[in-house]
């Protein structure tokens, strides 16, 4: 079962390319914060960087006068994350993580079996809102779509 509104935030470690590989703990990223956090089925795939990734970064301003940090993840590794950072020109206040192995996308019930497309497991493309590591919205993405998880679409729905 995927995460709801209402759920706590499970209890993971992420990376992010920083100095060398640095480690997050979720309760470090989400307690005490609004956050909005995207994923992405893949660094540096098409609709991800044409248009997911790229919708944050433009909406970064309205995000943080909001008091809201912004964070994306992707089943890829941190180096990935971050020269895709790189490659997009993304600040510094965005943070890219990197669910290596899947287990933070597993434990929010969002995993995607991408094998027939020769991807591995990757997390489905969604969006969710939390304040103080509370789920307060989830936005899943159908498959092959980009509406609900958009950085326009999730700004109109913020309480």
């Amino acid at each position: 079962m995927s995460i709801q509104a209402g759920d706590k935030i499970p209890q993971a470690t992420l990376n992010y390319l920083k100095d060398g590989v640095q480690a997050i703990n979720t309760d470090e990223l989400f307690n005490g914060k609004k956050v909005v956090l995207f994923a992405v089925p893949g660094a540096f795939t098409p609709t991800c960087s044409a248009k997911h990734l790229p919708g944050y970064v433009e909406k970064l301003e309205e995000f943080a006068k909001r008091g809201i940090d912004v964070a994306c993840v992707s089943v890829n590794d941190a180096f990935v994350m971050g020269a895709w950072a790189k490659d997009q020109h993304v600040p510094d206040n965005v943070h890219m993580l990197a669910d290596g192995n899947g287990v933070f996308t597993k434990a929010l019930g969002l995993e995607l079996d991408a094998t027939p497309f020769g991807m591995g497991l990757r997390a489905k493309r969604f969006a969710l809102y939390a304040e103080d590591g509370v789920v307060k919205q989830v936005h899943v993405e159908a498959p092959g779509e980009f509406k609900v998880s958009a950085a326009d679409y999730v700004l109109e729905h913020l309480p």
